[in-house]
């Protein structure tokens, strides 16, 4: 927002020629929840079913009448940060030569004086209080949910849009306004068709949430536009969160065009087609059949499917089979110049499945040329020290210190107080793959649960949990 500043001369009556200068800050644009007239009305409070009509409200604010013979635009620039600035209201009148004013900024004629209208020719007789007809269009949703809504409670904090649908995770004593919630935000949010509920936490094999229809219309397919790609999908039956867009552009941006990609948890590719896009190869995988379909066929939307071979496997087999298989290939291949990279972004439970890499390739007799850079997500829960943490469970699974072999441990997100997702980036070296590294510690894992098929989990479970969306 756009400030003024504004400087006021007090005098101190024990000092009558001392002046003290306060500057006092304005905001372009006045608050309007600050003025109790410009809230909709009491009445309203605790409503469930909503009624549009009960918005309506009259009150009266402050108006310029400017003269016919005046340049109204010229008025209108000098008193712009006055002007009183609501949903679908116009504060200029140009048939009528009136302008509306923000009755917090304007209470009376001299509220104006450093605007000057005396050299426009305007005097005090042209500031007049007028009635105005304010209704429900008039304001935004989170002013219509604070006037609606619990005051003592935590108001609705967030939400996701994903292509038309918005997507609410509602707390319980939210719940017997959902209906009213869904109405207002599918009035107030552009382009929003759908308005959705997360029903329970995401606890299945494919991460895809129950969710509930609060308004709209039940399709859940959506297009988004994500780092320059276009994604298709249904929404009810795979996962796709926009707060990650910025992850994945980090990610993307480490690569160059020679390199490769391994993305274990594909999802409908929002690494794997950047990346492709960005001319690396790509081998990508998901469990979930509905993502695999989306991913297959968001690389043909983007037209990259030449350089990605997509999978539809369980990731524990994935890095037994075709990750193993595809660095014996291309880590002994001396004419290969590029990177290789292996994004793990399953946070609830991808650091179990880094048992799996020491030892990976300790049957094979071969010189490794390049070390896999491997960027594995997961929460870090309580603690100051989130760091710290996202390295002790990386280091607890995958069995050994990563002091000589770490790139960066980073910041991806607040998920629920005291719980973050976290990025740790370290690389696979050659003693590590095949069997080789002294510098092992005793994992804190039970052994037998550890190497059992009970180790072997879904690449896809909950990535949230019973957190926010």
């Amino acid at each position: 927002m756009i400030s003024s500043t504004k400087t006021l001369t007090l005098s101190k009556p024990h000092l009558p020629q001392t002046t003290h200068l306060i500057f006092v800050r304005l905001r372009h644009y006045f608050k309007n929840m600050l003025c109790p007239d410009l809230n909709p009305p009491a009445t309203v409070r605790g409503m469930q079913q909503l009624d549009r009509a009960a918005f309506a409200k009259t009150i009266k604010v402050p108006h310029l009448l400017v003269p016919r013979d005046k340049n109204l635009n010229e008025v209108c620039r000098s008193v712009k940060k006055y002007l009183l600035k609501m949903e679908r209201y116009k504060p200029v009148i140009t048939e009528e030569y009136k302008i509306t004013l923000h009755p917090l900024a304007v209470q009376k004629w001299e509220d104006l004086a450093d605007v000057h209208l005396e050299k426009l020719d305007i005097g005090s007789e042209a500031l007049v209080w007028q009635e105005i007809q304010l209704s429900y269009e008039n304001w935004k949703y989170d002013e219509i949910f604070k006037a609606v809504l619990p005051a003592d409670k935590e108001a609705l904090s967030s939400f996701s849009k994903v292509g038309h649908i918005i997507h609410l995770n509602l707390k319980d004593h939210l719940l017997p306004y959902k209906e009213l919630i869904g109405e207002v935000i599918r009035d107030k949010i552009a382009d929003c068709r759908t308005v959705v509920n997360k029903s329970i936490s995401i606890d299945n094999t494919y991460r895809n949430f129950q969710m509930e229809l609060l308004c709209g219309e039940p399709n859940y397919q959506v297009s988004v536009k994500e780092n320059g790609c276009m994604f298709q999908f249904d929404f009810s039956k795979v996962y796709w969160n926009p707060r990650l867009s910025t992850e994945h552009e980090k990610i993307v941006k480490m690569l160059n065009k020679h390199d490769v990609l391994y993305d274990l948890y594909a999802g409908v590719g929002p690494f794997t087609v950047p990346a492709a896009r960005k001319g690396c190869k790509v081998l990508a995988n998901d469990l979930n059949p509905d993502s695999y379909q989306a991913l297959v066929a968001n690389c043909t939307l983007n037209k990259v499917a030449n350089n990605v071979t997509c999978h539809n496997k369980d990731a524990v087999d994935f890095i037994k089979q075709e990750v193993k298989d595809a660095l014996l290939a291309k880590c002994t291949e001396k004419e290969f110049d590029g990177e290789i990279h292996i994004t793990m972004n399953l946070p609830a439970m991808a650091v179990e499945h880094l048992v799996h890499f020491p030892g990976l390739l300790k049957d094979a007799d071969i010189v490794l040329h390049k070390k896999p850079l491997v960027h594995v997500y997961c929460f870090a829960k309580g603690g100051d020290d989130k760091k710290q943490i996202a390295r002790e469970l990386v280091e607890q699974w995958l069995g050994m210190e990563v002091d000589d072999k770490l790139k960066e441990i980073a910041f991806v997100r607040n998920v629920a107080p005291n719980k973050d997702m976290m990025r740790v980036s370290f690389y696979l070296t050659e003693d590590l793959l095949l069997g080789h590294s002294t510098n092992s510690k005793k994992r804190q894992l039970d052994e037998e649960q550890t190497l059992s098929e009970d180790a072997k989990r879904p690449c896809n479970l909950n990535e949230e949990n019973k957190t926010s969306s």
